[in-house]
């Protein structure tokens, strides 16, 4: 393949989110970052909670349990809120992507033996494929990791276009 091939990417803002966004991505207290931290805190707060019922019945030496219960609540509570403001910024990242994307005339792919650029109206982004490090595909979506990340839907280009781009990545990016 020495010639270069252009593949244009519809810029349907749907066909992007339904992929940014699937298996509640954007969701802020159960996204896959967030999910695990919001139920760990959750648990900790009924704990917290039930000791509290019970303090009468505890002896003044244990009272300490209460702090250290408190203590765990707090850190639950922190790593929660730092989970919760990654993916709050990564919604906004994509969200400002995604705005860029529909307002734009042109989204297109070129690459050829050597070269990979991505053309958003006349801003390129040009790599080797030696800088990827990472290629994934799936039925929905051919995801490039490297110098600059990628996501292509499959339904923004034929399905022609998408087994090329599918077969010229993997014969070019070594994982």
């Amino acid at each position: 393949m020495s010639e270069e091939k252009v593949i244009t990417l519809k810029t349907d803002r749907k066909i992007f989110e339904d992929i940014y966004f699937s298996g509640n991505q954007g969701s802020l207290l159960f996204s896959p970052t967030t999910k695990s931290k919001t139920i760990t805190t959750i648990v900790a707060v009924v704990i917290l909670g039930i000791a509290f019922l019970l303090k009468e019945n505890l002896s003044k030496d244990s009272v300490g349990v209460l702090y250290f219960l408190s203590f765990i609540f707090l850190l639950c509570a922190v790593f929660l809120s730092v989970s919760i403001n990654k993916v709050s910024r990564w919604k906004k990242q994509v969200s400002f992507y995604l705005n860029k994307l529909e307002k734009c005339m042109i989204y297109e792919i070129r690459f050829d033996q050597n070269f990979f650029t991505v053309n958003i109206d006349g801003e390129k982004e040009t790599s080797e494929w030696k800088d990827f490090e990472y290629f994934d595909s799936s039925a929905e979506f051919i995801s490039l990791e490297g110098k600059y990340n990628y996501m292509f839907p499959k339904k923004s280009m034929t399905e022609k276009e998408y087994n090329l781009l599918k077969k010229i990545a993997k014969e070019n990016i070594k994982q």
